[in-house]
């Protein structure tokens, strides 16, 4: 079965009740959604190969198939471009470590570790494929030796960057509840902090977590955009709705972005 059938037919499927409520049209749309904008994708790959063409990690060779999550937004380059210019900062300065807990496919750590050549960067995910696939990306842009992968981080293995000048980055899809929490954590007193804040799981975790790092950081919220910014030349031919879609990042609601800087630094 194609992916234009296997679409069609789980379309139909939701459609064809007895009674379709707004929850089954709404799968519909995203199913659709999702499946015009991989066929987006593989014309992006059939002219450009899968390697990022823009963004703070242009250059960086990825996989053809992510174990989660949009790839067009990627490939262009254009991926979480709220946060482009204060990685771009953040690179330039002197860590010691950068931990990366919610790495999925190495977006970030293996973007990271190409762009800043002497940090020792630590990736953790609890998805086993996206392990295989954060260190096949790592393999594929020669940086290996410098990215350590694991699997479930612990809020005890904070105590390991105690005393260290350490940028976290965390995508864990809600858990950032339990894992950020300077009470139990000192080391986080002392961390640069660039978290995505599942709102959409958790209402207004956001300000939550923001009002437990209040007294040791410097905090900045930003919301997710979607931009047009540096899209390929050849989805000018395209048509408006299949441009949106390409930028499409797949969320379901909001997740704001923190980017939180120790002010003892």
């Amino acid at each position: 079965m194609t992916l234009s059938e296997n679409v069609a037919k789980q379309v139909v499927a939701l459609l064809s009740k007895q009674n379709v409520v707004e929850k089954d049209l709404n799968n519909a749309f995203r199913l659709l959604a999702k499946w015009r904008q991989i066929l987006i994708t593989n014309t992006q790959v059939s002219l450009h190969g899968n390697q990022v063409q823009n963004g703070p990690f242009k250059g960086l060779k990825f996989i053809p198939k992510t174990s989660e999550g949009c790839q067009m937004p990627r490939l262009t380059g254009v991926y979480e471009h709220e946060l482009h210019a204060i990685v771009e900062e953040l690179a330039k300065k002197p860590f010691d470590n950068i931990l990366n807990i919610g790495c999925a496919d190495g977006f970030y750590a293996v973007g990271l570790a190409k762009k800043i050549s002497n940090t020792p960067i630590f990736a953790h995910d609890t998805n086993i494929d996206a392990q295989k696939k954060c260190r096949q990306v790592a393999e594929m842009n020669g940086v290996s030796e410098r990215i350590t992968i694991g699997g479930l981080f612990d809020g005890s293995n904070f105590q390991k960057y105690l005393n260290s000048n350490t940028w976290l980055i965390m995508d864990i899809e809600g858990g950032e509840d339990a894992l950020l929490r300077p009470d139990l954590y000192p080391a986080l007193k002392q961390m640069t902090i660039l978290v995505e804040a599942h709102d959409c799981f958790i209402p207004e975790i956001s300000k939550t977590i923001a009002l437990r790092f209040q007294d040791t950081h410097h905090i900045q919220n930003f919301s997710n955009q979607v931009t047009a910014s540096n899209i390929p030349t050849w989805m000018d031919k395209l048509g408006h709705l299949d441009q949106l879609i390409a930028l499409w990042e797949w969320r379901m609601g909001p997740t704001p972005w923190l980017v939180m800087t120790p002010k003892s630094i």
